[in-house]
């Protein structure tokens, strides 16, 4: 009996996946341990493997679809074989999942059979004659849209499956998105600085000349673009009505009605309205005299200046009279843009973690003169120059070992405890934050951490980061010791159960057998979800810490 292959689940957090290609098509013989497809999961893009010999009698997936996990993909069987009896029996087991969900399914296949009647061809009959549907690519865990930074193709241009087609800015860096086809590019579904949800179409490939109407007035990016566009002239429709009236009330507030036949466009009157001129004094640069924005922004005032003079002539003569507050005319000024993506998750994860972990704090007082003669001998005779970053990585690791239940997360019904060590390092870079991993840091020398360190913030400036690099940290170090700040509490990075805040190590007073000497102290706060992590069980971390800073031979021991 012919064998069904169900899309599988390749990670922990996969609930779905995006098939990018077939390296197999109806008729071919396939066997065991043949790679049949490349899938693009939640995390990465991994190959699909053949458990079974024999011919692939069925495809039901196309390249760019989202699949769920579990799902029909394909059939392999026996060549010749009637692979439908087996089809039939998967579906049947599936009949109520099926109930629930095909009707909706049902109709959009409507929706997208309409526009076919129109002319086009709908995606299935495309794919048939070789067109690829390129969708937005799932790139990173927390990514639910992607702004297109730059296209390296354009319409008409011959395609082959290695192009890169375009550069995808994510909420955590700016990736490559490959088309995994081969013709001509023949339509682009996004301009240049838009951004498409996940799965949304974003350019078709296949032969020139293929009539994609079809697809193209189903699909989820232009219905998208339209919308936004039929909302822009309703705004500025209204932005203009509010325009024309906020002018009346500047015509009859001023001294004649000669604004009321001045020739300004509206943005010109409101912000005139704003900062108190009267129109009639300012010359326009436009075609005919018309007064625009740039005639209003440049405009001095000098009457008004002159006229405050006159009440101070007039009380001179005035023994009585109250001294005069001079005029000052002023502006009010500002600049926006659009938040960014990796701006937008930066939000949506900081709200979700300090509105759903309950954040307690802890902070201790560390004698750093030793770490740093330690540093000092370490740099004589170290291959890369360590920080005292470097060191804090390193002891927090090695703590880490000791006191596992700050090595932990919450996961609802249950609490994981990593045996361990991935060291999340916050770096802050023009758009925000990134917190990528060292991994296994107890058991990496200061040397090690302090290269990876630097290549990971080389990477991180220049967005170069990956999904790999950001993954997987069990507890965070967030250190702004650098900026002089002395202390400060950081947000718990989700879903760690704890996170660390470096401040500056400062030179002070202190006191040693009983005497004030000058001594350099730095101050570290934990931050605890107090879900995993109890007042003792953070404070018995940060005692150990403590120690292996003050003795850092420890650390080498």
């Amino acid at each position: 009996m012919a064998d069904v292959i169900k899309m599988p689940k390749m990670s922990d957090t996969m609930t779905e996946g995006v098939l990018a290609k077939w390296h197999k098509k109806v008729g071919d013989k396939v066997k065991s341990g043949d790679v049949l497809a490349e899938v693009e999961t939640d995390k990465a893009t991994m190959d699909m493997e053949s458990y079974w010999d024999g011919v692939l009698l069925y495809v039901g997936v196309e390249e760019g679809t989202a699949v769920p996990v579990d799902a029909i993909m394909a059939v392999i069987g026996k060549e010749g074989e009637d692979y439908k009896a087996a089809l039939e029996a998967e579906k049947g087991a599936e009949a109520p999942k099926a109930e629930s969900t095909d009707a909706p399914k049902a109709e959009d296949k409507k929706e997208e059979a309409a526009p076919a009647q129109g002319g086009g061809l709908s995606e299935e009959e495309l794919a048939a004659k070789g067109v690829t549907v390129i969708r937005m690519p799932l790139l990173s865990d927390t990514m639910t849209e992607g702004v297109i930074a730059e296209w390296h193709k354009k319409v008409g241009d011959k395609v082959k499956d290695d192009d890169v087609l375009a550069d995808v800015e994510t909420d955590k860096a700016t990736m490559e998105v490959m088309g995994y086809a081969t013709g001509t590019l023949l339509h682009i579904g996004v301009e240049k600085g838009s951004a498409a949800k996940v799965n949304g179409i974003i350019a078709i490939v296949g032969p020139e000349g293929t009539d994609v109407s079809g697809i193209l007035a189903g699909g989820s990016a232009p219905a998208a673009k339209a919308e936004s566009k039929e909302e822009a002239p309703k705004e500025e429709k209204q932005a203009t009505t509010a325009d024309a009236g906020s002018s009346a009330p500047v015509a009859e507030s001023s001294s004649s009605s000669s604004d009321s036949r001045v020739k300004a466009s509206p943005l010109a009157k409101k912000i005139a309205k704003d900062k108190g001129i009267d129109l009639s004094q300012v010359a326009g640069s436009a075609e005919g005299g018309r007064i625009i924005k740039k005639d209003i922004e440049n405009f001095k005032p000098v009457a008004a200046q002159a006229e405050s003079g006159k009440p101070k002539a007039e009380s001179a003569g005035s023994p009585a009279a109250a001294p005069v507050i001079p005029t000052f005319v002023g502006e009010v000024k500002f600049t926006e843009q659009p938040v960014s993506q990796m701006r937008k998750v930066i939000a949506k994860r900081l709200a979700e973690s300090l509105f759903t972990a309950p954040h307690f704090y802890l902070t201790v007082s560390i004698d750093m003169d030793n770490a740093m003669a330690a540093r000092t001998a370490i740099n004589a005779v170290a291959p890369v120059k360590v920080s005292f970053n470097d060191l804090v990585i390193k002891a927090v690791a090695v703590a880490l070992k000791k006191h596992p239940a700050v090595n932990s997360s919450w996961g609802g019904d249950k609490i994981r405890f990593n045996e361990h060590t991935n060291i999340g390092v916050a770096m802050a870079v023009e758009d925000g934050l990134l917190v990528p991993v060292v991994r296994f840091a107890d058991g990496k020398s200061l040397s090690h951490i302090s290269a990876e360190v630097k290549d990971f913030g080389g990477k991180a400036k220049a967005k170069k980061l990956q999904p790999a690099d950001w993954e997987g940290s069990t507890f965070t170090v967030s250190n702004l010791g650098m900026f002089g700040i002395d202390e400060f509490t950081s947000i718990i990075n989700s879903p760690d159960g704890a996170i660390l805040s470096v401040g500056a190590i400062q030179a002070v007073p202190v006191v040693k057998n009983g005497a004030v000497v000058p001594g350099n102290v730095m101050k570290l706060t934990l931050g605890c979800d107090h879900r995993v992590v109890d007042g003792a069980t953070g404070a018995q971390f940060l005692q150990t810490l403590k120690g292996l800073l003050e003795e850092p031979i420890r650390l080498l021991a």
